[in-house]
């Protein structure tokens, strides 16, 4: 018997069972995330319809009031509703992770021998194929009410897949809304703050026509950027929308925006996660 064995044995404690890896942990959690979301047909239905309204909204009711004059403005509101749909479908993450921490359900997982971050990226993981769905939604209302794609087929792929990536590192900041928020009416409230972020930016109309004040809040911002390259891509000239740069540029500008809020958000989710 060595040392360490005689130890471990007069303290009568036994070693620590071995627990799952990250990549199982990590699929494990994303499953029952997507689970609990497919098992709740009030859920499903409450991302079809509020993409339903929001865009039926934009596009008979104030559409009619907005003349744009280098495309009819169903072509412009679109890839802005694609784009923030990630970001509206995301608020479900925080109050997700907010519910699952009243209910306990984070104390249970923390107790467990697996990776700390395996369990936060499998929520991220499992909210991104929500998110995903809810943006596919979006893209089949716009089409339903009009709109037509202007560009070719691998541009609007490409379009789709900046959304996912950008959608996977606002994701982070939910999961930190989520941590930080007493229950899930409190995380609901708190995400309530990116409906004014979406509003002042370019989604829904030309930065132009805002006040002059608001004008550089709403250039130098994600949501701008994130709806600029969609637009780009979805229209194949940037100078359609009312551009100056190309869709090239609006891409790259909004893969950096979204380095950046993972590089801020993923390592304080982690933190918190851990501190809870």
């Amino acid at each position: 018997m060595t040392v360490d064995s005689a130890v471990t044995a007069k303290a009568g404690t036994r070693p620590a069972a071995p627990g799952a890896g990250a990549a199982v942990t990590t699929g494990q959690v994303a499953a029952r995330t997507i689970r609990k979301y497919m098992r709740s047909p009030q859920l499903l239905m409450a991302t079809m319809v509020g993409s339903a309204v929001f865009l039926l909204l934009f596009r008979y009711i104030f559409g009619g009031a907005i003349r744009l004059g280098t495309v009819p403005y169903v072509d412009f509101l679109i890839p802005g509703m694609v784009a923030t749909s990630m970001l509206i479908t995301g608020t479900g993450a925080a109050v997700g992770v907010a519910e699952d921490a009243d209910q306990g359900l984070v104390d249970r997982l923390r107790s467990l021998p697996v990776p700390r971050i395996a369990l936060l990226t499998g929520r991220v993981l499992g909210d991104l194929a929500i998110v995903a769905w809810a943006t596919a939604v979006t893209v089949a209302l716009g089409f339903a009410v009009g709109f037509r794609l202007h560009g070719g087929a691998g541009e609007a792929l490409l379009a789709f897949a900046l959304c996912v990536v950008c959608g996977f590192a606002f994701l982070w900041m939910y999961m930190c809304l989520g941590l930080v928020s007493p229950n899930a009416q409190a995380a609901q409230s708190t995400s309530m703050f990116v409906y004014p972020v979406i509003f002042v930016s370019s989604a829904y109309v030309p930065v132009g026509t805002l006040p002059g004040w608001m004008r550089p809040v709403a250039e130098h911002q994600p949501v701008t950027a994130i709806a600029n390259a969609v637009r780009s891509l979805a229209l194949g000239d940037p100078a359609m929308a009312g551009l100056d740069h190309t869709a090239g540029y609006w891409v790259l500008v909004s893969l950096a925006w979204s380095a950046g809020i993972a590089a801020v958000f993923a390592p304080l989710a982690v933190a918190l996660y851990r501190r809870s």
